[in-house]
């Protein structure tokens, strides 16, 4: 048999001190309160004793150093999936709003279609690669659960393509928190999302939750 289930977790609060749109950037790692995050994540499945027989992450720092804690409780090597991986964006490495933007005309593209979104990956492509993600994972053990460490919008493009709700939403409103756990199970051929839960959820008072596309 395939995985029970697949949890989806997002990575912990990220050191980010002049608040610029990281997205793929290298060198952004976690912060220390990022780290405990983590740890409450994988702390949080350990105690519930989740059979975790699979562990995969994005490529980039934040979601590896978010996975070493998995690692190291459930006696995993983190296998890298760069379909895990945050969306590309046209604002990368900038401090930036709608307003800045409309004062130069050569961005003016950019923003052109946000129900694309034209400043970056489409929505339908970040939910295809993840789906395939997700899929592969779901196979790639005889039985137990898989983690996948990825990104707030890869996750919430699961969410809402697996809940049949329209991709273009509002990035306020995401339900996609650091460290959270969104579990899904393959029911009838299809995944369905059965959980979700913030595990870092006492951490949140005081955690950045800025710079993801």
């Amino acid at each position: 048999m395939p995985a029970n289930q697949i949890h989806l977790v997002r990575h912990g609060e990220v050191y980010n001190p002049e608040g610029v749109l990281y997205g793929r950037i290298e060198g952004f790692g976690l912060s220390v309160l990022g780290q405990r995050m983590a740890e409450a994540a994988a702390l949080f499945l350990q105690n519930q004793q989740a059979p975790v027989k699979g562990l995969f992450a994005s490529p980039l720092q934040r979601t590896q150093e978010s996975a070493a804690p998995w690692a190291r409780r459930f006696d995993l090597a983190v296998q890298t999936d760069d379909r895990l991986i945050e969306p590309t964006n046209k604002f990368e490495g900038r401090r930036t709003s709608v307003k800045q933007t409309l004062s130069h005309p050569v961005e003016w593209p950019w923003i052109a279609n946000p129900l694309k979104p034209s400043w970056g990956e489409a929505y339908v492509s970040i939910a295809a690669r993840m789906l395939k993600a997700v899929d592969a994972a779901w196979q790639s053990v005889d039985d137990g659960d898989v983690v996948l460490v990825s990104h707030q919008l890869p996750i919430w493009m699961v969410h809402r393509s697996i809940t049949g709700a329209r991709l273009f939403h509002d990035p306020r409103r995401r339900r996609c928190s650091l460290s959270s756990i969104t579990t899904l199970e393959r029911r009838r051929g299809a995944f369905v999302e059965v959980n979700y839960r913030e595990p870092a959820a006492t951490l949140l008072a005081t955690a950045v939750d800025s710079g993801a596309a």
